[in-house]
């Protein structure tokens, strides 16, 4: 889902209940993540859910690496938070990645403030190693 969608979608919804069902809805948009992707390499240190993120660099011509990412969670709600922040982050050139705080749409949506802090710290934790899988694919 593309992320202008999506936080369309937020923008309707007045209550925080049902902020919280689309973000799980959202979570179940996810494609599956395969077995063999549910690895410790790909596996997110410091969310309190389970949480894997695969990345891909994609090199075409002289620009950027592009990182495709995909993510999974043994969590509802993480998995919305996951698929929020794939929406955000996979497909861009990795230069663009790097730059990107999440944390202001985070705020925008309301997310920030209606999270607890342990999934506060997930989601800090998710943004930063795709941000460091980005540098990596820089300086690759």
């Amino acid at each position: 889902m593309v992320i202008d969608e999506i936080i369309g979608n937020f923008e309707m919804l007045d209550e925080w209940e049902d902020r919280y069902r689309y973000l799980i809805e959202l979570g179940r948009t996810l494609e599956p993540l395969p077995d063999e992707a549910h690895t410790e390499e790909n596996k997110v240190r410091g969310c309190a859910s389970q949480v894997w993120l695969e990345s891909k660099v994609i090199r075409e011509g002289r620009g950027a690496p592009i990182l495709s990412l995909r993510g999974d969670s043994d969590a509802h709600i993480v998995r919305g938070l996951v698929a929020l922040i794939l929406a955000l982050y996979s497909g861009r050139p990795a230069d663009e990645i790097a730059g990107l705080d999440a944390m202001p749409l985070f705020t925008e949506l309301g997310l920030a403030q209606h999270l607890t802090p342990q999934r506060s710290n997930g989601v800090r934790a998710m943004v930063e190693r795709i941000k460091n899988e980005a540098r990596a694919a820089l300086a690759a």
